[in-house]
């Protein structure tokens, strides 16, 4: 029964990553009126701080990329994709004519 818990609590933290990220990337495409930002700053700042967060000096560099597990990695992944789709949405309203985004 645990073993279901955890699975039923990393599917909810996945969904809140994908729904929390496409948020704030969407609010920032209507803010700054960029189309890509989000994924940008996803990469060059949160995967990076996240990275530099977990780091341990008592392992090496290698030891320290393969203790993440799919439970550190689910997430990250459904954080990109809610900023790819933040992406997407702000692309097809704005061919679809609005310009308030």
């Amino acid at each position: 029964m645990p073993d279901i818990l955890q699975f039923l609590q990393l599917i909810v933290v996945t969904m809140l990553f994908l729904v929390m990220i496409f948020g704030i990337g969407f609010i920032l495409n209507m803010l700054l009126k960029t189309t890509w930002f989000p994924i940008y700053l996803f990469l060059i700042v949160l995967l990076p701080l996240a990275i530099w967060w977990t780091w341990d000096e008592s392992k090496s560099a290698v030891g320290n990329f393969t203790a993440f597990t799919y439970v550190d990695i689910l997430p990250v992944i459904g954080g990109f994709i809610g900023a790819y789709i933040s992406g997407a949405a702000i692309r097809a309203l704005r061919r679809g004519g609005y310009k308030m985004f």
